[in-house]
């Protein structure tokens, strides 16, 4: 997986309005919303067709590789790209919030307004929209408390993350198989 800086490195070079942080929840969306792994993702998540493919080997190449890799694997392996621990939490929370909003239109873009949901998958989905729809409050102070909900936020998120994935692109990809 590329780092937050080589992504964001190239999204400046792109001149893409969208942080990286943002741009990773667009594609784990767009890729658990059952949509294609494919080179021309960045089109697909930016719903502009006129953006070319990142190229061979690009962070952001490495980055569909490594996310449809972490999303498929067994182990749970996926993780959010986010910024480092050290940085303030402000900053960790609004990417988190800004990775949550981009994930909702990469999932709206491949599932469709209506996709097959189990009862956990909805409510993920909508718990999703509620943190992406939050703003981060900045009071100066990072305790440790804060930390830890932080952390268990992000880690809420990759599991609905992993969750909705099964449901809407795993699960129907197994079905399809059987029949």
């Amino acid at each position: 997986m590329p780092s937050l800086a080589e992504v964001d490195a190239e999204i400046r070079h792109l001149q893409l309005a969208m942080p990286g942080s943002e741009l990773h929840g667009g594609l784990a969306g767009w890729l658990a919303g059952g949509g294609d792994d494919a080179a021309g993702w960045l089109a697909s998540v930016m719903a502009d067709p006129t953006l070319a493919a990142p190229a061979a080997g690009s962070a952001l190449d490495r980055l569909r590789t490594a996310t449809a890799a972490q999303l498929e694997d067994r182990d749970f392996a996926f993780a959010l790209l986010l910024p480092e621990d050290g940085q303030p939490l402000s900053q960790r929370s609004a990417a988190l919030f800004d990775w949550c909003r981009g994930f909702l239109g990469g999932f709206g873009l491949a599932a469709g307004q209506r996709p097959s949901l189990s009862e956990e998958g909805q409510e993920a989905l909508a718990d999703l929209a509620r943190l992406a729809a939050a703003q981060p409050e900045d009071d100066g102070t990072d305790d440790a408390g804060e930390e830890d909900a932080l952390a268990e936020i992000e880690e809420f998120v990759r599991v609905a993350a992993l969750l909705l994935h099964g449901d809407a692109a795993l699960g129907p990809r197994h079905r399809n198989r059987l029949n």
